[in-house]
């Protein structure tokens, strides 16, 4: 594992196509053990939520090459890893569970629940809020050492929800994610998978109500 995140620190140095050409092997051989990682943690994933159940490798990561189209950045390769379990697969728009190692910057975290949710979905979840408020709040409480990305909410309640609500907090966030951040020694650690899909483990039913929010919002577009 440490060969791994070293390769994405050296990637992140020279981040440039001879240099990957000449370090095709070491990159080969940091993706195997990554890759292997991210599949034990799929599997671990489906001791407690069946829905993810039938994914293969590349419905859960990312490839390594950057899409340039539409940025400043000509940089060629991603220097993090990422791994990404959720019922029918990455791209499927539902909440999830998360692992993330970037090295060059020092980060590293585990994350649970629903990023950059589309307005549709969007809706549903405050409307499940609006309705049953308490459960969504005491499903939170559960993952009370995890942190919602309130940096990317809203100034203000959206037009239509009232902010006397009880939970009328939770209509000014824009993603539903849970993350609790590590440290490279936390990922380093024998029993770092262990530990994490044990911490995953307690977003589940966060998850389960915002997938139920992404069926309802699927089954009944606005």
């Amino acid at each position: 594992m440490r060969k791994a995140l070293d390769f994405l620190t050296q990637l992140a140095k020279n981040n440039n196509k001879p240099w990957f050409d000449e370090h095709k092997e070491e990159y080969k051989a940091a993706k195997a053990t990554l890759d292997a990682l991210a599949l034990d943690f799929m599997h671990g994933v489906e001791e407690f939520d069946p829905r993810v159940s039938g994914l293969g490798i590349k419905d859960i990561t990312y490839r390594i090459y950057r899409d340039l189209r539409f940025s400043h950045d000509k940089s060629p390769y991603k220097t993090w890893y990422g791994a990404y379990v959720c019922p029918k697969g990455k791209k499927s728009g539902m909440a999830g569970y998360y692992i993330h190692f970037e090295p060059a910057a020092g980060t590293y975290f585990i994350c649970g629940g629903l990023y950059n949710p589309t307005k549709e979905v969007l809706k549903s979840v405050r409307e499940e809020i609006m309705l049953e408020g308490d459960s969504f709040a005491e499903a939170l409480s559960r993952c009370d050492d995890f942190s919602l990305p309130w940096d990317e909410a809203l100034k203000r309640i959206p037009t239509g929800y009232d902010e006397s609500d009880a939970h009328s907090e939770y209509y000014r966030l824009r993603s539903y994610t849970l993350i609790k951040p590590l440290k490279k020694a936390d990922v380093l650690k024998k029993d770092f998978l262990q530990k994490a899909l044990a911490d995953l483990r307690r977003t589940y039913e966060f998850n389960e109500i915002l997938n139920k929010c992404f069926d309802y919002a699927m089954e009944n577009p606005s």
